[in-house]
């Protein structure tokens, strides 16, 4: 299952009435949410699951960002708790967080708790980037919505016409 497919069932799952909430996030977290996975998983599982390659889960791996077990043929076995923290991973890359500040937030999960208050810094910063960045792609939005009514066609239902209520 790709990304793109995570995200579709995670947004459908929440369903349209109302805002996400950090208990539907928690709850779209547990392992039963990510569908049936087996015991263990391949690379080439895993990859498939996340639509990432095996070169960026060994690169994961490699960077300190997930522990992964290996069989008595040194092939990588993805238990339930590696492939919950790809997704986390994958989330995180997706919404621009930079790989030191990934790298930084894993190492003081991986120290324990009390680094709650560090790693709640470092998510707080990086939620103040991502409604920075979603405030910039909606005045983009907004102009291009502009120049599609300026030629003619209509504007998305979100966007307020000129001469409405301000």
């Amino acid at each position: 299952m790709a990304t793109d497919d995570l995200m579709t069932r995670a947004l459908d799952a929440l369903g349209d009435d109302g805002p996400l909430s950090a208990e539907a996030i928690r709850h779209l977290t547990a392992l039963g949410d990510l569908g049936d996975l087996p015991e263990t998983m391949t690379i080439a599982e895993v990859a498939g699951l996340l639509d990432i390659s095996p070169h960026t889960l060994r690169y994961y791996e490699r960077a300190g960002l997930v522990e992964v077990a290996r069989d008595g043929n040194g092939h990588r076995l993805y238990d339930a708790e590696a492939v919950r923290r790809l997704v986390f991973l994958t989330r995180m890359r997706l919404s621009g967080m930079p790989m030191r500040d990934l790298r930084h937030y894993i190492s003081l999960v991986d120290a324990g708790a009390h680094t709650v208050p560090e790693r709640l810094e470092v998510l707080v910063e990086h939620r103040d980037t991502i409604r920075r960045r979603i405030r910039e792609l909606t005045l983009s939005l907004t102009a291009v919505e502009y120049k599609i009514a300026t030629y003619g066609g209509s504007a998305g239902p979100d966007v307020q016409t000129l001469g409405a209520a301000r």
